[in-house]
C-alpha cells in the first residue's frame, strides 16, 4: 500500500513538473493532434481542453460534418467532425477518438471531433515549408518536423470566422 501511495506521489510530482515546463515555453509550444491522415498543430492557448468522446446529440437539417451538441459539465458545445468538414473521410467515433474544445475564449463553444491527440510539440523542432496556396486562411502554415512528417498549424481564430465553418445548416 506504502509503494502505491508512493507511486501516486513520484506521478503528480513528475506531472506537475511537466506542467510548469509547459507554461515556461507557452511561446513555443504546440499542440499536436490527427485528424484523418493529417498533422496539425494548435497554440496552446487557443487549444482548449481534450475531452474523451462523449454522447452527441444530433441536430436535424445540419450538414453532414456537423455531428450535433453535447453537454460538457453543464456548458453545451457545438460540435464538428474536423476531417469531414475538410471534404475528406469521417473521424471514426472509436475510444481514441477525442473533443478539442476551442473557441471558449472566443466566446464560441464549439468542439473538433479529431482522432486522436499527439501531445506537445515545440516549433523550435520543425521548420517552414511553403503552404497549398489553395489552403484555406485557418491552415496557411505548414512546417516540417525532423521525420520528413508534415503537420499544418490551425489557427483557431481564423476557423471560427470562417462563413463555411459557421454555416451548419444542410
Amino acid at each position: 500500500m506504502a509503494s502505491n501511495k508512493s507511486s501516486l506521489r513520484e506521478f503528480q510530482a513528475h506531472l506537475a513538473a511537466k506542467l510548469a515546463g509547459a507554461g515556461d515555453r507557452s511561446s513555443s509550444g504546440l499542440l499536436g493532434i490527427q485528424s484523418g491522415a493529417d498533422f496539425w498543430l494548435l497554440n496552446l492557448s487557443d487549444s482548449g481542453e481534450v475531452v474523451p468522446l462523449t454522447t452527441l446529440f444530433s441536430v436535424p437539417l445540419t450538414r453532414s460534418w456537423f455531428l450535433g451538441v453535447t453537454n460538457i459539465r453543464g456548458n453545451l458545445y457545438s460540435v464538428v467532425d474536423f476531417s469531414a468538414f475538410q471534404g475528406k473521410e469521417p473521424t471514426p467515433q472509436n475510444p481514441t477518438s477525442r473533443l478539442l474544445l476551442i473557441g471558449a475564449r472566443f466566446g464560441n463553444n464549439a468542439a473538433l471531433m479529431v482522432n486522436r491527440m499527439l501531445g506537445l510539440r515545440n516549433v523550435d523542432d520543425l521548420s517552414a515549408v511553403v503552404a497549398d496556396p489553395e489552403a484555406p486562411v485557418w491552415a496557411s502554415r505548414v512546417y516540417r518536423d525532423k521525420d520528413g512528417r508534415l503537420w499544418k498549424m490551425l489557427s483557431v481564430r481564423d476557423l471560427l470566422a470562417d462563413e463555411k465553418f459557421m454555416d451548419i445548416a444542410a
